[in-house]
């Protein structure tokens, strides 16, 4: 079992920036998990944000966030983080942590941080 717990979520102004953090703990070999960030704006579907494979060699990016956002983990903390900047309106929504085992693919969520960007 593994608890994921996001925070660092909060109100910025547009073109700001803002940092999320993710902590994992339990029974957990952090780097058996690809570890991947979602949102879900209001009426909205949760969608794809970023990921990043258990060495952190390997990254991936929605391409609404491609050079605005940085996935990066920490192993070692058992933490990922989300480094947000240039921040738009469009990207208000509840962040939510995810973690999938790269051999089972069993997922666990976290319970979600929201980030508000005004305009």
């Amino acid at each position: 079992q593994v608890a994921l717990v996001e925070s660092g979520g909060g109100l910025v102004q547009a073109g700001g920036s803002l940092r999320l953090s993710c902590a994992a703990s339990g029974r957990t070999f952090f780097t058996s998990y690809t570890m991947n960030w979602f949102r879900q704006a209001p009426g909205k579907e949760r969608e794809f944000v970023a990921a990043i494979r258990w060495s952190g060699g390997n990254t991936y990016y929605a391409d609404s966030v491609k050079g605005r956002f940085t996935i990066s983990r920490d192993n070692a903390k058992n933490t990922v983080y989300l480094q947000m900047n240039s921040l738009k309106p469009e990207d208000t929504a509840v962040y939510y942590c995810n973690a999938e085992h790269r051999a089972t693919n069993r997922n666990y969520w976290g319970q979600g941080t929201q980030v508000t960007v005004s305009s």
